[in-house]
């Protein structure tokens, strides 16, 4: 009993000291999470700050950053041990984004005295006397903390221009940590930063490069102007010169333009990579990547030791291009293939585990032969025909399976490029890619994936939507019958040539599909037959 009553006296007679609390963002893939950051001080003759919650080194080397700042501002830290917990903790927290937050969090003095900052979120790293650095991911961050019910959010000067295309959140743009001291004491203030708008998009074909350069290769252009109205994959096999690469770079710019929501989507990838740009934060165009094909696989889909994403991300709602596809590594071909499927890559790693969107339109091109010149009408093939099939076998079965269209870029003529005939442009193709489009997106209304995003193009169907929307007639049925068994079609096959008919039956605003229209999706398919399948 006695040392019962010891220990309870023992209990009244200790100090209490309040948790102090600052909400900060984490990320999660490009998705923001709301961190909370709690500090409390026990006395103790040692001054020492631990940071806990399972941060990384740079989060950890906060404190230093944190107390040198503290010195140049000439403000008071909590005495004693200090602990600052950042919660969820068993999230990992990475890079310097917390410091801000920490610091607030730290503060023993009139600074923040009676203030109240549960409306607001914090982010940024601090230089060594108590300027702002910019992070990365600021835009998914402010997204995150505007759908968690925050009003305010603070972020350095160079990140609030993203930041402030966030909807339903104010952004307070800061050079420093004595201007945000000013402000939340009434000495001065801070005019929020307003998104603009979405007239920004208007800017996205301004110049840009033009089908009208292109001489020739009428049948390519037609080929890309289905694949466009639809996203599906394109494989393009010609010899070198004949405008494969020229063809690709242009294909973004006969795409519809971006909406503002899969600008805001696409844009989100590049803050956490920290690609944006203050002066054009959102991203105007379709993102068009052409990784080296010596790129890893890691660099392809996505990963490192703090998971990034990958040149499929990068290419979200855009055009990756593949060029020399068959030189690209085996392996970070194959890592492609589900995403291709998904439209999601989900990278895991012992660090954690982090999902993007990689909704992309894959635009690959190839020599028909190492030397380059198999089929060429004045120039001889150097190769054997052992080595022209190893050439084509780099790419496999499967991965050729998941490439919609296939389309021959032959040689040019003298009189192809000889010639006073101006070329259609970019704008008159993208009239009729857009118009195709719009009869799709009407048909779609209200259709989406398994993922929860909209259905918006005809490659991205899933199996149920395929049979509702793909719907036949007889003679289009019999024709697709014969193709299915003289090309030897795999079911993804032929449920990939069954989407390009639907394409090419749009561009006609036909709701059934012809044989006209399964004609033209075999002509567009048979390449695979001419040149992989001795291979």
């Amino acid at each position: 009993m006695e040392s019962k009553g010891t220990d309870a006296g023992k209990s009244s007679s200790r100090k209490s000291f309040p948790v102090q609390t600052v909400y900060s963002t984490a990320l999660h893939g490009i998705d923001g999470q709301i961190v909370t950051v709690e500090s409390s001080c026990a006395p103790s003759p040692e001054h020492r700050l631990e940071i806990i919650g399972l941060p990384d080194t740079a989060v950890k080397e906060s404190a230093a950053r944190v107390r040198s700042a503290a010195r140049h501002l000439d403000v008071s830290l909590l005495p004693g041990k200090l602990t600052v917990n950042l919660a969820p903790a068993d999230i990992r927290k990475e890079g310097t984004v917390y410091d801000l937050p920490i610091l607030l969090s730290l503060l023993d003095g009139k600074e923040l005295a009676g203030k109240d900052l549960s409306d607001a979120v914090f982010v940024g790293e601090l230089s060594l006397s108590g300027e702002l650095r910019p992070i990365s991911g600021a835009l998914p961050m402010a997204i995150a903390a505007a759908k968690s019910g925050f009003r305010r959010f603070f972020c350095p000067v160079q990140n609030a221009s993203e930041a402030s295309a966030a909807p339903g959140i104010t952004v307070y743009p800061l050079q420093s940590v004595s201007e945000l001291f000013s402000y939340l004491n009434d000495e001065r203030s801070i005019l929020p930063l307003a998104f603009p708008g979405p007239e920004f998009l208007h800017r996205a074909y301004e110049n840009a490069p033009d089908f009208s350069e292109i001489k020739g290769q009428e049948t390519a252009k037609k080929a890309l102007e289905v694949a466009a109205a639809g996203m599906h994959n394109t494989l393009l096999i010609g010899p070198p010169g004949s405008g494969k690469s020229m063809l690709a770079s242009r294909l973004p710019y006969i795409l519809p333009p971006l909406t503002f929501e899969e600008s805001l989507e696409t844009s989100q990838i590049y803050s956490v990579a920290g690609l944006t740009d203050q002066l054009s934060p959102l991203l105007s165009r379709r993102p068009f990547r052409a990784p080296h094909h010596t790129i890893s696989s890691a660099a392809l889909v996505g990963g490192g030791t703090h998971v990034q994403p990958g040149e499929i991300s990068f290419a979200h709602n855009g055009v990756l291009f593949l060029d020399e596809f068959p030189e690209f590594e085996q392996k970070a071909l194959e890592t492609m293939r589900q995403p291709l499927e998904d439209r999601s890559v989900t990278i895991s790693r012992v660090s954690g585990t982090a999902t993007f969107p990689c909704s992309f339109m894959l635009i690959c091109a190839m020599n028909p032969c190492p030397c380059g010149y198999y089929g060429h009408p004045s120039r001889p093939c150097t190769c054997s025909p052992k080595a022209r099939q190893a050439y084509l076998a780099k790419i496999s079965g499967p991965m050729l399976d998941r490439i919609d269209i296939q389309v021959e870029v032959g040689a040019l003529d003298f009189s192809d490029l000889d010639t006073a005939v101006a070329a259609e442009s970019s704008e008159q193709i993208r009239a009729r890619v857009k118009k195709a489009r719009s009869f799709a997106l009407a048909r779609f209304d209200g259709q989406f994936l398994r993922n929860g995003s909209p259905l918006t193009a005809n490659a991205f169907m899933e199996p149920q939507q395929v049979e509702t929307f793909c719907v036949l007639d007889a003679n289009a049925r019999e024709l697709l019958r014969q193709a299915f068994d003289r090309l030897g079609l795999s079911a993804r096959g032929y449920t990939r040539l069954l989407k390009v008919a639907r394409t090419v039956a749009d561009f006609e605003e036909s709701e059934v599909i012809n044989r006209l229209h399964v004609a033209t999706a075999i002509r567009l398919r048979s390449l695979d037959h001419k040149y992989f399948g001795s291979a």
